[in-house]
This record gives structure tokens, C-alpha cells and sequence, in this order.
């Protein structure tokens, strides 16, 4: 398998002038199957409708999909900056430092594939809950469409906000920082595939079980009774374990309760970023000026009007994160 795989670590690592890391070497050689999968899946609607339409409100509206595809590079370029800069450190700094050394064998990595989803769940549902973690994961949840391009819809704050420290506990623990690493690499590839409207609801017992696209789209809507609901990267155990799994029954409004209205990609990237900080900067008591990173995305101060520094639309059924 190593001298498989050899021509590829050679390759990245001339690249990156380091070599990669696990969910690396599973997400960029990925990246051909992921355009062909929207490819197919662009083709498959076409025929299936009858309609080449890709102007605004349609499934495959030109400016968002090249707006989710620009997002998914800077989310590239911006992982391997930050891995060569911290991250590849600071999780060998962290296994260093483990509590325990859990051997690599068929068992173990079936647990660790439930920890990594844990891991995962806690990041996720964290990022809808903790304005912090918010303006890095609000990019992907802009998107106004449906298809497997939105999946690309990333962004380039994960480092900066600290997204990795969700899978510190796990590498303490004794799982290797490649191996949790794999997973998580394994898990986002997944998800390309889950982002479409191309798939209707399935068995219940695979809905009840997987991430399926019916589950995800639910995850996606702005719809009072989607709002912050399945978490789930590849299963949805723990969305049920925690009471955040809700089915798809009424048609999914995709967008968030504070809708940006721009396709810039720098202003996609940083809106909330920005914004967060100056409600932090306006006038008022310090702890709860403190507050607008901790609180839920939505959380408003008793006299302050909520900063919008570009457009945002404010849906009709806005619910309090």
C-alpha cells in the first residue's frame, strides 16, 4: 500500500513542501471525483427536467454555484497554510503529550470512527450554538441552492477560529492525530455527496441510521423547524442520543435566518467575523459586550441594534439561535 500511495505523498509533499496529512491525502485526490459527481449530478437534473435555466432562484444558479466552487479553494489553500504554519505541530505537540496509546487494529478503528463522529457532532453543533465558532461555519450555510457544489461552500477561518481543538480530546485519549485525522478526512468526503436534491428520502431505517441528502437538506433549511437540527457528519446516532435530529417533511428553504445577500467572496468568508467583533466594539457594559462571542449567533444585547457591515435579508421566521 505504501509504494501505492508513494507517487502521491511525493507529489503533495513537493507541493506543500511538507508532507500531508491524512485528510489531505483523502480530500485532494478526491477532488476529480467530486466534479465529476456534480457533473453527472447537473446532467442528471437537466435531463430529468428539461430545463437549462441556471439564473437566480434555480437549482444550479450560475453565481452561487461559482461562488461555492471559489469558496472550496480558498478553504484549500487556506487548510494547507494553516497545517504548515500550526496545526501538523500542534497535534504532534498533543500526542506527546497522550494520556494512553491505543494500538491501530480493525477494533480500534471502528471505535475511533464513533469518537471522530463524535468529535464531529460536538464541533458542528457547537459551530450553529457559539457565535465564535459561527462566523466560520456560516459560509457554508449561505448558500441559497442545492447541489453538490454547496459542499464547497468552506471557509477559510477554520484554523483561525480553532475548529481543531474539537479532536484534541481524541488524540489525548491515545488515537493518532493520522488516524483521527483519516476519518474526518473520510467524513467531509462523504458529505460531497449528501449535498443534492437529486436523492429523495430513502428506507426510514436509513434515514434513522445515515446522513442521507433528505437528512442534510434539513440541516440546510431555514424553515422554523430545521433550524440547528442534524448535526451528523456520516451518521446520525448522536442527533438522536442528543435530541437534534428532525426529518424532512415540508420543502426546505435553504439560506440562513440572516441572509448575506452577496456573492463577493471575501465578504462570504468574513461578514460574520467582522460583524461579531463590532457589536463587541458598540458602546455597553464590557461582560455582556464579551458576550456576543460566546452567545448563540442570534443573541441580541438589551439596547443595541445588531451590526450589519454588508446587506443581509432578515427572514420572516427568524428564530432566536
Amino acid at each position: 500500500m505504501e509504494t501505492v500511495f508513494q507517487p502521491v505523498v511525493a507529489a503533495m509533499t513537493a507541493l506543500f513542501g511538507r508532507p500531508p496529512t491524512m485528510n489531505e491525502m483523502i480530500l485532494i485526490p478526491m477532488i476529480p471525483v467530486f466534479g465529476s459527481a456534480f457533473l453527472f449530478e447537473w446532467l442528471y437534473f437537466r435531463r430529468k427536467t428539461g430545463s437549462w435555466n441556471t439564473g437566480q432562484g434555480q437549482p444550479f444558479w450560475t453565481r452561487e454555484v461559482l461562488a461555492n466552487f471559489s469558496l472550496g479553494v480558498g478553504y484549500y489553500v487556506s487548510g494547507g497554510l494553516m497545517n504548515l504554519l500550526f496545526v501538523a505541530a500542534l497535534f504532534t505537540v498533543v500526542w506527546d503529550h497522550r494520556f494512553y496509546t491505543i494500538p491501530i487494529n480493525v477494533g480500534t478503528i471502528i471505535l475511533a470512527f464513533f469518537v471522530q463522529e463524535l468529535c464531529y457532532y460536538w464541533y458542528h453543533r457547537t459551530a450553529h450554538r457559539v457565535r465564535w465558532f459561527w462566523t466560520q461555519h456560516v459560509s457554508h450555510h449561505t448558500g441559497e441552492i442545492m447541489n453538490m457544489s454547496t459542499a464547497a461552500r468552506q471557509s477559510i477561518l477554520n484554523g483561525i477560529v480553532g475548529t481543531w481543538m474539537f479532536y484534541v480530546p481524541a488524540v489525548l485519549a491515545g488515537f493518532t492525530p493520522e488516524l483521527m485525522l483519516g476519518l474526518l478526512g473520510a467524513n467531509l468526503a462523504f458529505q460531497w455527496f449528501v449535498h443534492t436534491e437529486s436523492v429523495p428520502r430513502l428506507h426510514p431505517w436509513v434515514e434513522w441510521w445515515i446522513n442521507t441528502p433528505s437528512n442534510h437538506r434539513v440541516h440546510h433549511g431555514r424553515n422554523a423547524q430545521y433550524i440547528d437540527k442534524n448535526y451528523g457528519g456520516v451518521i446520525m446516532l448522536y442527533d438522536h442520543l442528543f435530541g437534534s435530529y428532525e426529518p424532512e417533511q415540508e420543502k426546505v428553504e435553504y439560506g440562513t435566518p440572516r441572509q448575506i445577500k452577496s456573492h463577493n467572496w471575501w465578504v462570504l468568508n468574513t461578514h460574520e467575523f467582522v460583524d461579531m467583533f463590532r457589536d463587541a466594539m458598540a458602546p455597553g457594559p464590557i461582560g455582556e459586550r464579551l458576550k456576543h462571542f460566546w452567545k448563540p449567533p442570534a443573541w441580541q444585547r438589551e439596547g443595541h441594534q445588531p451590526i450589519h457591515t454588508w446587506t443581509v435579508e432578515r427572514h420572516d421566521e427568524v428564530m432566536v439561535r
